[in-house]
């Protein structure tokens, strides 16, 4: 029983209600709430603050988290081992990615897991802003920059660069500009993080890294409207090398400003502790990896 109420426990916090957790269950809202009140009934403590608005996890429903997901996870694993065999990979992964690598790398990939490994069930999460892992129980998210929460583990895929770039089409009718400060004259398309839209650009100007300020009428929290934006030619982006490796190859965008280039940041995959316990997220770490380390997105694709 305990697991059944753990299963309601993540449903509620993954899909942000407990009305949304009876549907994804097949649960009568009355049965979901019943137990959730029997596990807090079980732990003495509150796991949930709940507002007609919003459910968010109390201190003691974060540390139930991770908790709860590997319980889950292994009874998962020891179903499927017992009715399919040892060999057998099985149960769910829900993992975050970034909206452009998310579509154009991250989606294939996972399409030739899942060509492996049949039994298991993805849900992908696609948003250019965090999640947060433990409180909306994710197994993994995949992440430009450095780690920030020290509670997650890391494992680096790639170098990757962030280009600034153009259509040819837009830098035959603006000219292509030869300095950073010359982004001042032009249209710059701006991605938004979560609050913050990024129009602050680095360069290294004489050996040294100077942030040019930049702007323009179209701003976007999804980084594929950027690269639309882009290629159509409204204006010049700074976009990951990932995002627009097809582009660049087919001749959509050129990149600019080589010379002035900021160094290239990290692209990662991170996870709670002991989620790579569980062998079908450790499995698809590991490909993910393998992927990227050999510049490769699907499986037909040669190193």
């Amino acid at each position: 029983m305990l697991l059944a109420q753990l299963t309601v426990f993540l449903a509620i916090l993954e899909r942000g209600s407990m009305v949304a957790a009876s549907r994804e269950l097949s649960l009568s809202p009355a049965t979901v709430s019943e137990r959730l009140t029997a596990l807090e009934a079980h732990y003495g403590v509150r796991l949930l603050h709940r507002t007609t608005r919003s459910i968010s996890p109390t201190e003691e429903g974060r540390a139930l988290v991770e908790g709860a997901q590997r319980l889950l996870a292994e009874a998962a694993e020891i179903d499927a081992r017992l009715r399919l065999g040892r060999e057998h990979v099985a149960g769910p992964v829900r993992l975050s990615a970034p909206s452009d690598i998310g579509r154009n790398r991250i989606a294939p990939l996972l399409d030739s897991f899942q060509d492996k490994h049949p039994e298991v069930r993805i849900d992908l999460h696609l948003s250019d802003g965090n999640v947060d892992l433990a409180a909306q129980g994710f197994d993994m998210a995949v992440r430009y920059g450095d780690l920030q929460d020290s509670s997650l583990m890391v494992r680096r895929l790639a170098d990757n660069a962030r280009l600034i770039c153009a259509a040819p089409a837009y830098l035959e009718r603006y000219g292509e500009p030869e300095h950073p400060e010359d982004l001042a004259r032009h249209n710059c398309l701006v991605m938004r993080f979560g609050g913050t839209p990024d129009r602050i650009w680095p360069f290294v100007i004489d050996g040294t890294t100077r942030r040019i300020a930049v702007g323009g009428n179209r701003i976007a929290n999804d980084g594929e409207a950027v690269r639309h934006w882009c290629i159509a030619g409204h204006g010049i982006a700074r976009k990951s090398e990932w995002d627009i490796a097809d582009d660049l190859r087919a001749g959509r965008l050129v990149p600019i400003l080589r010379a002035f280039e900021a160094p290239a940041i990290g692209l990662q995959v991170v996870y709670p502790k002991g989620r790579v316990a569980v062998r079908r997220i450790a499995m698809l770490i590991d490909t993910l990896a393998d992927a990227f380390s050999h510049g490769r997105y699907v499986e037909e694709e040669g190193a």
